[in-house]
């Protein structure tokens, strides 16, 4: 049993030590083994992380609003326009003998459509490509689906325990974080962060 010194506070951030796991008896031998370690049950949380894409974090569902690849495409959208609405308005002029006035906005107003779709499509990142930067974004590792057990824990003597529990009861990976869990709800955890793996 831990010391009443190293008891959770609670409703503060601190450190977090997770497990996932893939068979659901595994993931009651961790809970029961961290509530018989001294752990209080509003420090533990259990759930199921979804594959990635699938967390549903959008009314439209999903986990961003913009793919990590369309970042751009606006910028190249606002570009196409200009330019397609200013060569349409030219072959609009031209057909001012047979179209009228008209001609030249149809013709701008349909260049600056075309011109926008063919401006972001040619600003799309394909997947893997390199960025400015370091060029890793699209090949950050990704949290596996399944059953995560996590539990805040005091730095030390917690920790260990922590990692320990989680490995004798079959953890296939071991994740450290910082958050926030309150009455057994780790309440901002985010799928879409890649998971900080325990090294051993």
């Amino acid at each position: 049993m831990l010391s009443a010194a190293f008891r959770f506070k609670g409703n503060s951030m601190s450190k977090i030590i997770a497990g996932h796991f893939a068979l659901q008896d595994q993931v009651q031998r961790a809970l029961d083994s961290l509530r018989s370690a001294g752990f209080a049950r509003e420090q533990i949380n259990s759930f199921y992380v979804n594959p990635a894409g699938q967390h549903d974090l959008y009314p439209l569902g999903g986990d961003r609003d913009k793919s990590p690849g369309a970042k751009q495409s606006d910028s190249g959208m606002v570009a196409g326009a200009a330019s397609g609405g200013v060569l349409g308005a030219a072959l609009g002029l031209s057909t001012v003998a047979v179209t009228g006035p008209v001609g030249p906005a149809v013709g701008a107003l349909l260049g600056a459509h075309i011109g926008s779709l063919i401006g972001s499509l040619s600003r799309l990142k394909e997947s893997g490509e390199e960025e400015a930067g370091n060029g890793q974004e699209n090949m950050l590792p990704q949290r596996h689906a399944g059953m995560l057990v996590a539990v805040g824990v005091v730095a030390g003597e917690q920790e260990a325990r922590a990692v320990a529990i989680f490995r004798e009861c079959g953890a296939l990976a071991i994740e450290h974080a910082f958050g926030t869990i309150e009455n057994g709800d780790w309440v901002d955890f985010d799928p879409r962060l890649p998971p900080l793996l325990d090294p051993s």
